[in-house]
């Protein structure tokens, strides 16, 4: 008689193998499409101890101004003249129950830039305004590097 074969004993070790490329996959589409979800133009926002939450500012359908370093301003991700954004932001707010549009500013624009992109946003018939900020309090908490 012939002798039986016996089969190889399982293996008991996990192949990690799939999910390390899993988690590279993963990590390259977050990677790629973060930048992409900052809504307008990075600036440095001015440093508040106790600022007001707005929600509202991160919406998908939030009218946001931003006001560069330098004195450029932009309408979303839009580079725009001042005098230009009023019929923008008319059209925008059409369909909208709030009148509001939200600011950023960077801490080292000049004032005066900031003030006649405030006015021209009111000459647009804006009800309300939303002056975006950093917490103080938050950044003080966290760990120096």
């Amino acid at each position: 008689m012939a002798k039986r074969k016996h089969a190889p004993p399982p293996v008991s070790d996990i192949n990690v193998t799939p999910m390390v490329d899993v988690m590279l996959v993963m990590l390259i589409i977050f990677m790629v499409i973060t930048p992409m979800l900052q809504k307008g133009v990075s600036v440095d926002k001015v440093q508040a101890k106790n600022p007001i939450a707005m929600k509202d500012a991160d919406k998908e359908d939030a009218i946001l101004v931003s006001v560069t370093r330098n004195g450029d301003t932009y309408l979303g991700t839009t580079r725009m003249a001042p005098d230009q954004m009023p019929s923008k932001i008319k059209d925008m707010l059409t369909n909208k129950p709030e009148k509001i549009v939200f600011i950023s500013a960077d801490k080292r624009a000049k004032y005066e830039r900031v003030v006649t992109v405030v006015d021209e946003i009111r000459n647009a018939g804006v009800e309300q305004l939303g002056l975006l900020t950093d917490d103080s309090q938050a950044n003080a908490a966290a760990p120096a590097n």
